[in-house]
């Protein structure tokens, strides 16, 4: 088969080459044999160089005022024509001022503005002009994952009404800003959807969209099949979570489930749910997911750093939830690491526990079950002043490309002041995306570094501790590391704990922990002083 060709160059007075050599870089990866013009290239010399060449394609840029372009593309348009060159196929990249008027030419089947991400120009240069349908973007989580070449973007989304959430909806979908939506019900609907007598009306739309019927679902889903046609997901519930999932595969096809394993009960006031019933059901839930080979992501550990229990327990629930995911039959896990969270965490501390939850997490791989990272930073880390949140968002995402994501879950800069809208939702993404294509290639690798590595492994020693004191809690079952009544057990008695459950009558709500160097350790709650594992259990009663 022939080598297609491209021919490029700048136009008129346009001395800006960056752009354009960008663009034949990344087309020589796609296969193309390509040759540039030069800078500054006047209209004659460019067509006498497509009549003696006669490329697949030439590619076009400028980036300077947009009424000078318009008379150097009347000029192009007219040599076209005068050489009979007409149906040659031309691109145009510029900035968004000169963009629209390389649109009004009619001249380029193609315009890209900088706004575009990488992977709809990969698109356009693979022949996928159109990008029409869900099967150029694929319709599960697996395919458009192969069909890209950077992280996944993932946002959730939910306005205080539902006409606002389909309204919103489509404009994010139509701005390609994000590949997954995740729709946030208010907590009526999480924890009452199936039980509306059981609703406080005074509570709609208090923390999303208050859905109500099927057919609300439906409208958001339908209003997403446009622009890049993003994923859509939906949370759990906080009860009733099979009957939860069950409408969210039938109306949204919901790219992935996620279900806790100890919380959404009583621990967390979050339903009336008691803590072993709810343990349990949460697993025939994840075993729900497996069954239909829809991939699962179980968002556990950051739940306890939330309520700051020490990195230990973050780092064996991390653990122990994809465990329990395995065992209920999931193939495709889809771990969460939430950065920043105790906000307190360092940079370097919270990159360490990462790698300690990934590396435990991974040793779960084989027979049938394998895990996707997804990154995200902490809700509770950003300011409610916008623009340092923005730096925040930023200094984050740097953070978590260290760790090598195919799923990033952005947090709106807004969340410390009210949920994202939509402007704010497609101005997040793109923040993040402007960090991916900044550093996401050969940027400075902080894992090896020897605090973290040292860190790292004082983590898994110490998790290895805990997950042994939790194994010795079988009552029976032969896998306490799976069992509603031990895991119950652990959390009553303190095995796993955290400050914020004090006065919970479900847990023992005994921890102290504090900042020390960054991490946070557990702490003798007499002195202060940080302590091991071995001595914090030993602390409890009991001497491992």
């Amino acid at each position: 088969m022939a080598e297609r060709t491209i021919l490029g160059c700048s136009l008129g007075n346009c001395v800006h080459v960056a752009g354009i050599l960008n663009f034949l870089a990344l087309s020589r990866r796609e296969g193309y044999a390509t040759s540039f013009l030069g800078a500054a290239v006047p209209v004659e010399r460019l067509l006498e160089a497509v009549s003696a060449e006669r490329p697949d394609l030439v590619a076009v840029s400028y980036r300077l005022s947009p009424e000078p372009l318009r008379q150097l593309l009347g000029e192009l348009a007219e040599g076209l024509g005068r050489r009979g060159l007409g149906g040659i196929r031309m691109c145009f990249g510029g900035t968004p001022e000169v963009g629209r008027v390389a649109v009004e030419s009619g001249l380029f089947e193609a315009v890209f503005d900088g706004t575009q991400p990488v992977d709809e120009i990969v698109a356009y240069l693979r022949g996928e002009t159109a990008r029409g349908g869900e099967e150029t973007w694929g319709s599960t989580l697996l395919e458009r994952l192969r069909l890209t070449s950077r992280p996944l973007l993932r946002h959730h989304f939910g306005q205080p009404t539902v006409a606002a959430t389909v309204e919103g909806a489509g404009r994010i979908a139509e701005a390609r800003a994000l590949d997954v939506l995740s729709i946030g019900p208010d907590q009526n609907a999480q924890e009452s959807f199936f039980r509306p007598e059981d609703m406080d009306p005074s509570l709609d739309g208090a923390g999303g969209v208050p859905l109500r019927t099927a057919d609300d679902l439906r409208a958001i889903y339908e209003a997403t099949r446009r622009g890049n046609y993003p994923l859509l997901r939906c949370y759990s519930g906080t009860r009733d979570l099979i009957r939860w999932a069950e409408v969210h595969v039938e109306t949204i096809h919901n790219a992935w489930g996620a279900i806790p394993l100890c919380w959404y009960n009583v621990l967390d006031r979050r339903s009336n749910r008691p803590l072993e019933a709810a343990i349990e059901e949460n697993q025939r839930c994840m075993a729900w997911y497996g069954e239909r080979g829809i991939p699962l992501e179980c968002n556990e550990s950051h739940h306890w750093s939330l309520r700051e229990a020490h990195d230990t327990i973050a780092v064996v629930m991390a653990y122990l939830a994809a465990y329990n995911a395995r065992k209920a039959g999931v193939a495709t896990y889809v771990a969460q690491y939430m950065f920043n969270t105790p906000a307190t965490t360092s940079y370097a501390m919270d990159l360490a526990k990462m790698l300690a939850n990934r590396e435990l997490i991974e040793r779960l791989h084989g027979e049938g079950f394998t895990s996707l990272t997804q990154t995200r930073a902490g809700l509770m880390s950003f300011s409610p002043d916008a623009a340092t949140a923005k730096g925040q968002l930023g200094a984050s995402t740097a953070l978590q490309l260290q760790l090598e994501p195919v799923i990033m879950h952005v947090v709106g800069y807004c969340e410390a002041d009210h949920a994202a809208r939509p402007d704010e939702l497609i101005e997040s993404c793109r923040l993040v995306q402007g960090v991916i294509e900044s550093c996401g290639h050969d940027a400075p690798d902080g894992t090896g570094a020897a605090r973290v590595q040292e860190r790292r492994a004082e983590l898994v020693a110490e998790a290895e501790v805990l997950l042994e004191a939790l194994r010795a809690l079988d009552c029976g079952c032969g896998d306490p590391w799976a069992c509603p009544r031990c895991l119950a057990r652990a959390i009553r008695t303190g095995l796993l704990d955290a400050p914020h459950l004090c006065g919970n009558p479900a847990a023992a709500g005994r921890l102290v922990t504090g900042v020390v160097d960054g991490a946070i350790p557990a702490l003798n709650p007499e002195t202060g002083a940080p302590v091991s594992e071995a001595e914090r259990l030993a602390l409890l009663g009991r001497d491992h």
